[in-house]
Parts: C-alpha cells; sequence; structure tokens
C-alpha cells in the first residue's frame, strides 16, 4: 500500500484490526483538493498514514451510546436531541471515530421514528433537533419529508438542523431541485430550518458549494458551521482565521473548533490544549470584532466544555457550555496543566 510516509506491505492481519481500506472521498472532493492550493494539507485528510497503526486511542469518547434514549435518538443535552438518521456518509474523514462504529452491518440505522417523536413531546425542554449520523444528506429528500412528517407537528421544537459535511463533499446534492419544498415545509411549520455545514479548511469550500450556499439562504435556510481543529491540517490560526473569514462572507457563521477525539486510528491528528489555545487565540487576532463568533470547544462524555486559556498559574480555564446539569453550563472551572495534553482527562483533578 502506498502511505503519505512511502510505501509498505501489510497484512490481512494488520488491515482487519485498522480502518485504512475503509476510507474513501467522493471524486469531487479528491479533484478540489488536488487541483487546489492547499494539497500539503488537505491530503491528510484522504490519504493514509503510517501512524495510523500505532494511534491509540479510544474507539468512541464521545459518550452517544450513553446517552441513547431510544433507538437512533440521543439526549446527550437538554434543548438539543441528535437524530442519527442513517449510518452512512458522502465520504469517511481520516479523522472522525464515526468511521470505525458505522457501516459495517446496514446501510441505515433502524431508527423508530415514532417512538423518537413520542419521546420528543414528553420532553418540551427539547427546542431543536438535530439530524445526522452519518450524513442525513446521503438519503432521499423523499427519505428526509418522512422523516419530518414525525418532527413537523411537534410545537415546542423551533429549529430543524442538518448536519453535514456534503456541502464540502458533494455539492451537487444541494442542486436537487426538490430541495426547496423541504426546507419550505420547515418553514410553514414555523420552525427554522438550519444547516450545520462542516468546513475544517478554506480549501474545502468551492465554487460550487459557495454558490448553493447563496440559493439556500435565499430561501431563508440558515447556516452555521464548526470545524475539528486537526494537527497538520489546520492547526495554523492564519488558515483557521481565513476559513472563517470566508464563512462569514457567504454567510455561514462558524461557531465551534472543535477539539479533536483522541480516537483510536486517528489519534495523531489531536493538538495539544497548548498549541490549541493559542490557536484560538491567534484566530481572534486575525478576524475583525463582528467575525468573532466561534467558540474553541471539547465535545466531552460529560458535556462540550469551551476551553478560555492557559493561565499564568499554570492551569487550564474552561466553562461549562452545555451540559446534562443546568446548575453547571456557564461556570468556569479548571486543572492543572500538563505539557503535551489534549484532552480533559489528560488533566489531573485538583
Amino acid at each position: 500500500m502506498n502511505f503519505i510516509e512511502g510505501t509498505r506491505e501489510v497484512t490481512k492481519g494488520e488491515l482487519q484490526d485498522h480502518s485504512i481500506t475503509r476510507y474513501r472521498v467522493t471524486k469531487f472532493y479528491r479533484e478540489q483538493i488536488t487541483d487546489g492550493d492547499y494539497y500539503d494539507q488537505l491530503k491528510h485528510i484522504v490519504e493514509p498514514s503510517l501512524k495510523e497503526f500505532e494511534s491509540p486511542g479510544n474507539l468512541d469518547t464521545s459518550g452517544e451510546h450513553d446517552n441513547t434514549v431510544s433507538p437512533g435518538l440521543q439526549h446527550k443535552y437538554a434543548q438539543t436531541g441528535l437524530l442519527l438518521v442513517t449510518d452512512r456518509c458522502a465520504s469517511y474523514c481520516r479523522y472522525c471515530f464515526r468511521k470505525r462504529i458505522v457501516g459495517h452491518k446496514s446501510d441505515e440505522i433502524a431508527t423508530d421514528f415514532s417512538q423518537i417523536a413520542r419521546y420528543i413531546i414528553d420532553h418540551p425542554e427539547m427546542t431543536n433537533v438535530l439530524l445526522s449520523g452519518g450524513d442525513p444528506f446521503v438519503l432521499s429528500t423523499a427519505k428526509l419529508h418522512k422523516i419530518l412528517d414525525h418532527l413537523l407537528p411537534i410545537p415546542h421544537l423551533d429549529s430543524i438542523r442538518f448536519g453535514t459535511k456534503a456541502v464540502a463533499y458533494e455539492p451537487r446534492r444541494f442542486e436537487d431541485p426538490t430541495l426547496p419544498a423541504l426546507f419550505q415545509r420547515i418553514h410553514e411549520a414555523g420552525k427554522t430550518a438550519v444547516i450545520v455545514t462542516h468546513f475544517d479548511h478554506i480549501g474545502e469550500i468551492s465554487p460550487a458549494a459557495e454558490r448553493n450556499i447563496g440559493s439556500l439562504r435565499a430561501q431563508g435556510v440558515q447556516f452555521l458551521n464548526q470545524s475539528v481543529l486537526l494537527a497538520k491540517v489546520n492547526d495554523d490560526s492564519k488558515i483557521l482565521a481565513a476559513t472563517f473569514a470566508k464563512c462569514h462572507q457567504i454567510g455561514v457563521r462558524p461557531y465551534y473548533l472543535f477539539q479533536s477525539r483522541p480516537v483510536k486510528g486517528a489519534s495523531h491528528f489531536q493538538v495539544s490544549l497548548r498549541r490549541g489555545i493559542e490557536i484560538s487565540r491567534g484566530i481572534n487576532q486575525r478576524l475583525s470584532g463582528i467575525q468573532k463568533t466561534f467558540k474553541y470547544i471539547m465535545s466531552h462524555y460529560t458535556g462540550k466544555i469551551e476551553i478560555l486559556d492557559l493561565g499564568a498559574d499554570g492551569r487550564v480555564y474552561m466553562r461549562y457550555h452545555q451540559n446534562k446539569t443546568p446548575e453547571k453550563i456557564g461556570k468556569i472551572f479548571s486543572r492543572p496543566h500538563l505539557e503535551g495534553a489534549g484532552w480533559l482527562d489528560d488533566l489531573p483533578e485538583g
């Protein structure tokens, strides 16, 4: 096999123990980055690396399984329900833990949408549902309409969100002439349609993506962006500042910069907390005031945690951003910093 570092012979056992052969990206995306100016960075998302053989970490550090309240529905935070509508993606990103737990046994997650709707109705604190998986836009528009049949009648839901990387990987999906009616249904039900894009690098924002975003915004669809901080790919404040500025320019509001998870087979993409804090500072120094909309976030199994700063006292200061315990939200806490730490659990308590 050809790796970024060169060619190596591998055994069947090695390929069974590691998911290297399961990676793929769309033809559009490969051509986009190969012909662009950022291939030396973005190739790490699409090309295998020898480091994946020794990369430590866990299968799933996000706590999703612990928060499943109904098949296909996770209620990790009070106001948000995460609806896993499919286990397929347009592409499998090399850094994503999901590639190791999806796509193995089925084409779609066996989700009971009627049961899910009953659960949401009984939880009026839930104000939005994020359709995720996988990627909801690998499903047909007709299938998405059937999912909305169960969600739109629920009065306390004020937004339906779609988490997708397809805007970068397969932007032609959004040229489907039947999609406007889908978003119009959401609007007519008195709810907001939101697409949460995953542009991790300015080199992923193609003219086709920009054009389709403009068209959908004209139909009333709102856009948010979340990026994952990835070693060798975008661990550069200049690149991320340019990415966020471009997002604002095309009407997409950056709201999360995620600290990447220590996932087995991909933990070599993790950036240390010290470096992440430096990058976050550098981004804010390069953006104008109105563009400073993002938060540097760690999606821990206990909830989302905003990473604030590394103090002169040698402690990492953080804030509970989303949590199962409402009383914690907004509270600042700290832990002693350890050089090289990249995750909350790497930091000692006390």
